[in-house]
């Protein structure tokens, strides 16, 4: 078996029905790429042979034989659980958190565990106990975080997708810097039920992939309600991949005055003006809005954070405060 390309979900899908190649054969070859290339990048903290994820393989599933990636700070039975921390270095997971079983059901397979900021707390994934991750397009720069790992395995095609978590953009920045899509899904939309918790009013298990469409597959298998997470919501969950070809002419685009100010870069804003120029040729309609609270935001976020991070990480250190 020769793959000569970064494969999609979609790719692998075709080459399984087209026999090109089998699940086993696939997973193969992306655990070979990670013992070869994983050096480089420090992408995975371990890594798991092929029953990890393979229960119950069935064709019909979506995501039959799609080798992934898991941050390691989600629960996988019987495998080790750092969250980036020597703390829980000897850790083994008691269970499945609820967006793995949904994904074993799905037909995915679990290639290992990424690195992240230890705790999630980060920005750039130099701050795991068992070293910084490299960012694949220039090793001299970081991947972004804490999700810096999952990012990092899925530009460097060590995996096919991943999952990450994100608090405050720990999806969404390391998956710009590394220039793949990463999506934090609405707060309830996914549970956060084996998640190593960090703030849990704003903890979001999401999606790290190569494309949009395959991000809505992800989000097709890992959304909905779980009883053992409360604050997820009881809504059905539709097939996200039906609107991504759909003509969005007309749609009205909301633009904040207030991210165009003092301290954005040139670079960044001309980057976001052009796509705000695209979105108008294609014909969609722009309307200038205001955020008038959005000065307050950050000092929000760091009210609200550190003291959930405090509660939260006090039953691993004894200190409450």
């Amino acid at each position: 078996m020769k793959i000569s390309k970064s494969l999609t979900i979609k790719d692998v899908a075709e080459g399984l029905r087209k026999n090109e190649f089998s699940a086993e054969e696939i997973f193969d070859h992306y655990q070979k790429k990670i013992k070869k290339e994983n050096k480089k990048f420090n992408a995975y903290l371990s890594t798991f042979d092929m029953p990890k994820g393979n229960a119950g393989y069935n064709i019909q599933n979506e995501l039959y034989g799609v080798p992934a990636a898991i941050k390691d700070n989600t629960l996988i039975d019987g495998t080790v659980c750092t969250a980036g921390s020597k703390i829980l270095k000897n850790y083994i997971s008691a269970y499945d958190a609820t967006v793995i079983k949904k994904l074993r059901s799905s037909g995915a397979s679990f290639l290992g565990k990424t690195n992240l900021d230890e705790f999630a707390m980060g920005t750039s994934t130099e701050n795991s106990a068992f070293g910084p991750t490299k960012n694949p397009h220039d090793t001299s720069r970081v991947p972004g975080g804490s999700s810096g790992g999952s990012a990092a395995a899925v530009a460097a095609d060590l995996a096919v997708f991943a999952l990450g978590s994100d608090t405050g953009g720990s999806i969404r920045q390391p998956a710009s810097f590394c220039g793949v899509v990463g999506l934090k899904p609405t707060y309830g939309r996914v549970s956060r039920h084996g998640l190593i918790a960090m703030a849990s009013s704003l903890d979001q298990i999401g999606p790290i992939t190569k494309n949009v469409y395959d991000a809505a597959l992800v989000m097709n298998s890992i959304s909905g309600h779980d009883d053992f997470d409360s604050t997820t919501a009881k809504k059905n969950v539709p097939d996200h991949t039906k609107n991504i070809e759909k003509n969005i002419k007309g749609l009205k685009v909301g633009v904040p005055k207030e991210f165009f100010r003092e301290g954005l870069s040139a670079e960044v804003e001309e980057k976001v003006r052009s796509t705000m120029s695209k979105l108008e040729s294609i014909g969609c309609n722009l309307v200038d809005i205001s955020i008038p609270n959005f000065e307050y935001a950050l000092a929000a976020y760091y009210v609200i954070v550190p003291s959930e991070v405090s509660a939260n990480l006090s039953r691993f250190d004894g200190i409450r405060y």
